[in-house]
């Protein structure tokens, strides 16, 4: 049976277009002229889909998106709308909507946007082969994690900015991958920049390009990254570090999608999606004065927070057994996988590296062990710690008393020496610090 589509919009020639390219490709297509006409559609039928102009005679997208919502809370709205209300209609897909986009619309475009907010109606994402959630390479299936997977999947077809928030090691980066290549852009390039890697004096260069002869050893023209990425995607990683003087010239391309090159006079046009990264806090950084807030704001349409390991601890072992298999094919090892003391030491962990010191420590325990499965002398010391001052209680696990255990230990080791001991348990001397105040951990002296 075909699916159905209901085509809310005041435009008769409108209809009329959408009406035939729907029925062209298979679906069943059904009109509205206002807001009042849709609704009695609504109670006529259900409908798969629903495609809905912001702005009708009698009542606006976000009033008739809550409408629809409230009684079909599963059934996919695209909103459709005008030049001048891309913020309005961001806040109606906050309320729901599956994403938008600007009028005039291109056919084929959503066609594929339709097709693809259908799909999202089956269970999720779930990969049934392996019993794991998997959004271009994210993997997990706690209710963080799919939070992110569905917050991909509709802003990933509209054109608005989005900001990228979470600590070091979340997967920010996968997560900007992840909005491009889901997006209508994916056949363009994604091009990356760590605004942290660049020298700066450099990073104008790099993002803008410069001409000829701008300064000394500008030997020739180059075209920046966001030249490059034309048609595709810019992924600003660490904004939160990029130049206040640069901040600027940022904000002017986001608004206008055009640039001067470093010493050119010509401007530059580039039709590139922004995607920005941080894991410092940018509100801080807008009240100290180091952010401008009109950059912030408009980088900041869409956020995504990216949640730390502590908070997905039921996705470490999907996690774990995938980067398992992962080194041991690199490696070409036959490691099968992990003991069960090895799996609840992961899980009583706070990974402060989190994914990315989760990853580090599987190649390293698949490099160095001896056996078909990952024991705890293959992993790092600061697990030995913790196994060896473990004492289950009917089963269970004081974790805070474990936790000031291995941390006195370290200690005593190094002497109460907190920077060796941060380094033999693998966290920063910043957070070593935190936790000994919170445990109440006092130097012998004092």
């Amino acid at each position: 049976m075909n699916r159905t589509i209901l085509i809310v919009d005041d435009e008769v020639n409108t209809l009329k277009v959408l009406s035939a390219a729907f029925r062209k490709d298979g679906f069943e297509p059904h009109t509205a002229l206002n807001g009042e006409e849709a609704e009695a559609r609504l109670k006529e039928r259900r409908y798969d889909l629903v495609l809905l102009d912001y702005r009708l005679p009698d009542v606006t997208g976000d009033i008739l998106l809550e409408k629809i919502k409230a009684d079909s809370p599963s059934v996919p709205v695209i909103l459709l709308t005008a030049y001048g209300t891309i913020e309005l209609a961001v806040e109606a897909m906050k309320k729901g909507a599956y994403t938008f986009l600007a009028k005039p619309v291109n056919l084929e475009a959503l066609l594929t946007v339709v097709r693809e907010a259908l799909r999202s109606e089956d269970p999720s994402l779930k990969d049934k082969s392996v019993g794991r959630y998997q959004f271009y390479n994210i993997i997990g299936g706690s209710e963080a994690i799919r939070g992110v997977f569905s917050m991909i999947a509709r802003i990933s077809k509209t054109e608005a900015n989005v900001l990228v928030t979470g600590e070091s090691g979340t997967g920010k980066e996968l997560a900007a991958r992840a909005i491009h290549y889901h997006s209508l852009k994916c056949g363009g390039p994604f091009i990356p920049l760590d605004c942290t890697t660049i020298p700066e004096e450099l990073v104008e260069s790099e993002l803008f390009g410069h001409e000829k002869g701008a300064f000394t050893c500008a030997y020739d023209s180059k075209l920046g990254l966001i030249e490059m990425a034309s048609g595709g995607t810019i992924f600003l990683d660490e904004i939160g570090d990029l130049d206040f003087s640069l901040q600027k010239k940022l904000l002017r391309f986001l608004q206008e999608k055009e640039f001067f090159r470093v010493g050119g006079k010509r401007l530059i046009k580039v039709d590139a999606r922004v995607i920005a990264a941080t894991n410092h806090n940018l509100e801080e950084a807008v009240e100290k004065g180091d952010f401008r807030s009109d950059l912030y704001y408009r980088l900041n349409v869409i956020t995504i927070t990216m949640p730390p390991l502590r908070e997905r601890r039921e996705d470490i072992p999907l996690l774990a057994s995938h980067f398992l298999e992962v080194f041991s094919k690199r490696n070409k090892k036959e490691v099968q996988g992990f003991s069960e003391d090895v799996l609840r030491l992961f899980d009583q962990y706070d990974w402060p590296g989190n994914v990315r010191e989760l990853e580090n420590t599987i190649e390293r325990a698949v490099i160095l062990c001896p056996y078909d499965h990952i024991s705890v002398e293959c992993v790092p010391h600061k697990f030995k710690l913790m196994a060896d001052e473990a004492e289950p209680d009917d089963g269970e696990f004081d974790l805070l008393k474990i936790e000031k255990r291995v941390i006195t230990k370290a200690l005593d080791k190094t002497s109460w020496n907190q920077s060796a001991a941060a380094v033999m348990l693998g966290i920063s001397r910043k957070t070593l610090r935190t936790k000994m105040k919170n445990l109440g951990l006092m130097p012998p002296s004092s």
